[in-house]
């Protein structure tokens, strides 16, 4: 089991550029292929409809002054990666808006590197929920980077929120290649009063020989209920130094509200 595709959405230098470093340093371990996406912005039926272009200079002078954009973010997205020594990449434009565009780009990689919505942006290329929308559309595993984010690598210390959902048994194995290098990979529970299966202690220590068996190492952590999983998850990465937190994908709102600052109080 391994990443053999990494995909990585690119988009304004100062947004963009740690987040590259961060895809080709996974690509180097895993000996993958990096792909840089740069998507022009807008819908893809605007291209479709060449007749509007061709009446209208304004939108064709718009849509090239898009398209130009797009090919300088690939052209520093190449620089970056040839500059790091990444053996295998490739930068593409895409026609489209960025949720639909890394989407349909997501079919056949093996994981995908966006970042967090700043919501301070005064001049954003994508929509506040583009994580979202990537996280529920894709089918892939969405590595996601935080804003702000310095450090060019992730996932020395790991945290893996466990429930023994769907969500999560599918988070925690999309996440074995990068548990495998982790130096320490923590596992929490919380005693969250719902769900009974979901609560079983017993479900953690299945989960802990199930990673034994891939050659990862776990600590367990136990929790009583909290008021907002949310936050106590973002404390418990604090006291204990995570750089990677590996959770399911939840519903629309539930999740979103994650990436806004934790989840809501358990109903």
């Amino acid at each position: 089991m391994a990443y053999k595709t990494i995909l990585v959405h690119l988009d304004r230098k100062e947004r963009a550029a740690n987040r590259v470093r961060i895809a080709a340093n996974l690509a180097k371990a895993e000996d993958a292929c990096l792909i840089g996406a740069a998507m022009i912005g807008i819908s893809t039926l605007t291209f479709r409809e060449a007749r509007i272009n061709e009446k209208d200079p304004a939108l064709a002078s718009h849509l090239k002054f898009l398209t130009d954009r797009a090919e300088g973010f690939v052209e520093d997205f190449i620089q970056e990666v040839e500059g790091m020594g990444v053996l295998s990449y490739e930068g593409r434009v895409v026609d489209g808006e960025a949720g639909y565009g890394i989407s349909m780009q997501a079919r056949y990689s093996d994981l995908v590197v966006v970042g967090q919505t700043n919501l301070n942006d005064d001049a954003p290329i994508v929509q506040p929920d583009f994580p979202e929308f990537v996280v529920i559309h894709t089918g892939r595993p969405v590595l996601l980077i935080p804003h702000g984010y310095e450090k060019e690598t992730v996932g020395s210390r790991v945290l893996v929120a466990w429930n023994a959902s769907k969500e999560a048994r599918r988070a925690v194995t999309d996440a074995i290649p990068l548990l495998r290098r982790a130096e320490v990979v923590d596992v929490v529970m919380f005693n969250v009063e719902t769900e009974p299966d979901m609560r079983d202690e017993s479900s953690v220590t299945d989960l802990a020989v199930y990673l034994a068996r891939h050659g990862v190492n776990v600590h367990i952590l136990k929790r009583q209920q909290a008021r907002n999983i949310g936050q106590s998850l973002l404390e418990i990465a604090a006291e204990r130094g995570t750089d990677l937190l590996v959770l399911g994908g939840y519903g629309h709102t539930r999740f979103r509200q994650f990436l806004l600052g934790g989840l809501p109080e358990p109903s």
